[in-house]
């Protein structure tokens, strides 16, 4: 392929040599790779330093940080030599917190996670929010991106309000897209597909399962589903 597509590959994994290969079978189709707390807990920064040795493609670290603001800022610290170009953090943290990732980190888009994309409107109001999943995320995301949040996690649903509340500078990725002719089961509730997702005007679409479930196939398989999906994208 020319270019490649605003997929992020998420690489949910506990074996390193199968996150390799699954890097290498897909380098030329997929933009960005995110690295999750499954990967980062097992391998640590050796782990992703592994990753970026075999790609130039951006890293989403998927950390997904809330504590308070000093934590948080030295926990961005000590991943700074990753240079990762996406750090999550809860956007529920406060602006502090956010803030002081945003300091600690300036040459990486810290990206401010909204709403699970596996919550329920049920399960939104039993955590507490007042507001229904679009609401309380779009008012996730103006505090994130006020606090200097470069960028969004939301679902599908929320693509176009929050576009509009922080604007076209903000780079929103989504995950909870699936592929129309995708089987695969998980976790995810609130969903379309991807092509659905930019359409609305996401940057990015994270999808891990509809393409790594082909590796049992082997690289071929794999590299060719990413390029399927991608071409439903392009």
């Amino acid at each position: 392929m020319s270019n490649k597509a605003p997929i992020v590959l998420a690489v949910d994994t506990s074996d390193l040599e199968t996150a390799i290969s699954w890097v290498k079978a897909t380098d030329d189709v997929v933009s960005v790779y995110k690295l999750g707390l499954e990967f980062f807990l097992t391998f640590g920064a050796e782990g992703v330093k592994a990753i970026t040795s075999i790609t130039n493609a951006d890293i989403f670290l998927d950390l997904k940080l809330h504590d308070i603001a000093h934590t948080v800022a030295g926990a961005s610290q000590a991943i700074s030599g990753l240079r990762p170009k996406f750090l999550t953090v809860h956007a529920s943290g406060g602006s502090s917190m956010i803030r002081a990732a945003v300091d600690a980190l300036p040459a990486t888009y810290v990206t401010g996670v909204t709403i699970l994309t596996s919550l329920s409107e049920k399960d939104v109001a039993d955590i507490g929010f007042r507001n229904s999943a679009l609401d309380s995320a779009v008012g996730l995301a103006v505090l994130a991106t006020s606090a200097g949040a470069r960028a969004i996690v939301c679902s599908p649903l929320e693509i176009l309000a929050i576009r509009q509340a922080v604007g076209n500078d903000v780079t929103i990725i989504t995950p909870g897209v699936r592929p129309a002719d995708s089987s695969s089961l998980d976790d995810q509730v609130r969903t379309m597909t991807p092509r659905e997702a930019i359409d609305r005007g996401a940057d990015l679409v994270v999808i891990g399962r509809p393409i790594t479930q082909y590796w049992q196939h082997g690289a071929d398989a794999m590299r060719n589903r990413a390029i399927e999906i991608a071409q439903q994208i392009l």
